[in-house]
């Protein structure tokens, strides 16, 4: 299973690629699909990433809903019909569709933001926002994980 850590600022050049950050192509190199699966997120103001095989986990997970849910349309129409599988050029490079650029508000730079299983991508000044949010957040609940 891929596993995306840290977060990496990278700039879309003049014809909109932009370079996924090396350790994210690293950790996908036993995918079959080289590249990755971006969607808009429908909760945070960003792109969601992910590998092929987390998508297929997630059409699993959703197979378990009952077939005339509501919550399984809407499901289904931001994470399946919205997804797009983007294949890595030659020097590890996607091309980000305008649509979900327009979404996260990005123009020049992007951040990478790793999620564990999954990755986002922000509007690097947006980011910053939401992350001192969370920290002031984790700081009031100090929360703890068994493991």
């Amino acid at each position: 299973m891929s596993l995306f850590l840290s977060s990496y600022e990278n700039r879309l050049d003049s014809k909109g690629r932009i370079s996924v950050p090396a350790s994210f192509r690293a950790s996908l190199n036993t995918e079959n699909f080289a590249g990755v699966v971006l969607y808009r997120s429908f909760t945070n103001k960003c792109i969601e990433g992910l590998s092929m095989s987390r998508m297929e986990q997630l059409a699993t997970a959703t197979d378990k809903m009952g077939v005339f849910d509501n919550t399984l349309d809407d499901l289904s129409a931001m994470l399946f019909a919205d997804a797009r599988p983007l294949q890595f050029d030659v020097t590890g490079r996607i091309v980000i569709p305008d649509d979900l650029l327009k979404h996260a508000g990005i123009k020049n730079t992007a951040l990478f933001v790793g999620r564990g299983n999954s990755f986002q991508i922000w509007n690097p000044e947006e980011f910053r926002k939401v992350q001192n949010q969370s920290l002031n957040n984790l700081r009031s609940a100090r929360p703890n994980l068994v493991i």
